[in-house]
């Protein structure tokens, strides 16, 4: 097992290396995926639901084995390569031509950088809802801005800081990038554009998580209402109210007419058409549709109910009804359930709703009419 299989520079590698490396890492997933497995048996048994803090704290001890695994990985060339030190490890370059070095010190600040990445992340989440929590002023949508515009500062920082471990002149590197940058821009204008509505999106707060939403799909006439989920650099995640997730352009949420119904007053007025056939008492019409309207729950009631004769069609008298009620995601189950109302009041007092209709006469022929 500490037979000499091949050489990293100065560093013998045995079996027991690579055994210990993998069963390490093999380890701490396998313990990742059963403490959480098991933690989420328990919560789902307990009905418990975790959010904010504790579901970062969670994450942070699930990165916390992988550095451990790491850290034993390293430890164990000391098994078989008392002479060499660990400096002398690290400055071993596997990859070593006229234009790229690669050390193993390189590699290891690589790993660092990227761990050190996801854990700043973690706390400043933390930092923000510990923030949020105590102030209680926040709300979903603003402590999810903040953190993601925290996420992509701090992921930049983390790729300038890999190209520093690496030895890469950051100048040289963009200066040789400029072209290709100028012809990606040229080729992929919707891209960017979408992602600069994201950053406007995330900055300006005009749309938020959480927020319920209507606007044009393009694909019909009618408006679609959907509920914010995820506002990510290039598109945004919708969930309609049948419950399927969308993915819209964040372009489409900047440069469109959309109507947010989380701001602003929630108080809004709605329309019920109502056809009844000619001859019908429209007092007694008008009576009814209050009666049923005002019966519900969730409508205002000191804010009126109107009823209006908006036109003599050519099935019936085109009434509607117009009424006062919170902006709600269950607004169209509100609606049906006045209109379940009306259809009752209207059995029971006998006013007839007419279906379309067409009346014919036949003329005979004159000519015919002499034979």
């Amino acid at each position: 097992m500490l037979e000499e299989q091949f050489k990293l520079g100065l560093i013998q590698v045995s079996y027991l290396n690579i055994l210990i490396i993998a069963v390490s890492f093999f380890l701490a997933y396998v313990a990742r995926k059963i403490i959480s497995r098991s933690v989420k048996r328990y919560l789902t048994s307990a009905n418990i639901h975790l959010e904010g803090r504790k579901t970062t704290w969670l994450k942070l001890l699930s990165q916390s084995g992988f550095a451990l695994a790491t850290y034993i990985s390293v430890k164990s060339f000391n098994i078989n390569n008392e002479g060499v030190t660990f400096r002398e490890f690290l400055d071993y370059k596997f990859i070593d031509t006229s234009k790229i070095k690669v050390s193993f010190e390189n590699v290891i600040l690589v790993i660092l950088i990227i761990f050190s990445a996801r854990v700043v992340l973690n706390v400043v989440r933390l930092f923000f809802q510990r923030r949020f929590k105590r102030n209680k002023i926040s709300e979903i949508g603003t402590e999810y801005v903040y953190t993601q515009v925290a996420k992509y500062i701090i992921n930049i920082f983390a790729f300038f800081l890999i190209l520093v471990a690496l030895d890469v002149d950051a100048k040289l590197f963009l200066g040789g990038s400029a072209a290709l940058l100028v012809g990606l821009g040229l080729g992929l204008q919707d891209v960017f554009k979408d992602m600069f509505s994201g950053f406007v999106l995330l900055f300006e707060g005009s749309i938020r998580v959480g927020d319920v939403v209507e606007f044009n799909d393009g694909k019909s006439s009618e408006s679609m209402v959907a509920k914010i989920i995820r506002i990510n650099v290039r598109t945004t995640q919708i969930e309609t109210r049948d419950g399927n997730v969308l993915i819209v352009p964040n372009a489409k949420l900047t440069q469109e007419y959309i109507e947010n119904w989380s701001h602003g007053s929630t108080l809004s007025r709605f329309r019920l058409p109502v056809t009844v056939a000619f001859g019908s008492d429209t007092h007694m019409v008008s009576e009814i549709l209050k009666q049923a309207v005002l019966s519900h729950p969730k409508v205002h009631k000191s804010k009126g109910v109107d009823v209006r004769l908006n036109d003599f069609g050519e099935n019936g008298l085109q009434m509607e009804v117009l009424f006062w009620a919170d902006q709600s995601w269950d607004i169209n189950i509100y609606k049906s359930e006045i209109r379940f109302e009306i259809d009752r009041l209207f059995r029971h007092y006998k006013i007839r709703i007419p279906y379309p209709q067409r009346d014919m006469r036949i003329i005979q022929n004159s000519n015919e009419d002499k034979d």
